[in-house]
């Protein structure tokens, strides 16, 4: 069975919902937020203190994205994955990528500098520069999500997981009052998706019962 390292609502929530799309059995371990500093001895596992970690036998892995392309190409197979001979496969990739290193990595400086330093070191100018930053590139996904439902392929697939993880992320900032209309309703449509109601009930679910808050900020 495949192990999952998870703070709530985080990065971690990728591979918790293409976990609960596909159906797979997983163990949720519930960290708190931030374990570097709150879970010491999670250190041993993953030297980073970073969430996810994602433990399937010998294979450890802790890139969020990466571990959704592993979870739908290594347990397919499954319309979630675009394989190597399909048009839509460059898309996918890019797009698989694009959720965490275009649209995740502004937030994170959003947040550390509007939210979770102390005060003396909050930077204002650098949280609204990154926040424009963000709110450009999702003109990307506008272009393709005021034609169709999905990002690519013609289905939802792990890039829309991806991607919806990050405006997601956006919404626990406020940022999602400035999403672009057909965004939006992407974004809601995602959100309404049972594998998504079903991850975000399992780390509920899972924090209640190994006394770790359901809620955290997303890192």
């Amino acid at each position: 069975m495949l192990t999952l390292y998870h703070c709530a609502s985080a990065r971690s929530f990728r591979p918790l919902w293409a976990l609960e799309e596909i159906g797979l059995a997983y163990d949720l371990r519930m960290l708190p937020f931030p374990p570097r500093f709150l879970k010491r001895d999670y250190l041993e596992l993953n030297p980073l203190g970073t969430i996810p970690l994602l433990i399937d036998g010998d294979t450890k892995m802790t890139e969020s994205a990466a571990i959704c392309e592993y979870i739908v190409s290594k347990y397919g197979p499954s319309p979630l994955a675009v394989s190597v001979d399909e048009p839509a496969y460059g898309a996918y990739l890019n797009w698989l990528h694009f959720g965490e290193a275009t649209l995740t990595f502004p937030q994170t400086i959003v947040l550390r500098y509007s939210q979770l330093e102390p005060d003396e070191r909050k930077i204002p100018q650098a949280a609204a520069d990154y926040t424009r930053w963000f709110l450009a590139r999702l003109r990307g996904i506008d272009n393709v999500v005021t034609k169709t439902e999905t990002l690519c392929a013609g289905r939802f697939t792990a890039a829309d997981i991806s991607v919806g993880y990050a405006l997601m992320l956006a919404e626990t900032l406020g940022l999602h009052e400035q999403f672009p209309p057909a965004v939006s309703a992407y974004w809601q449509r995602l959100r309404q998706r049972d594998g998504f109601r079903r991850a975000i009930a399992a780390q509920d679910r899972a924090g209640t019962e190994q006394g770790v808050a359901a809620r955290a900020r997303p890192a």
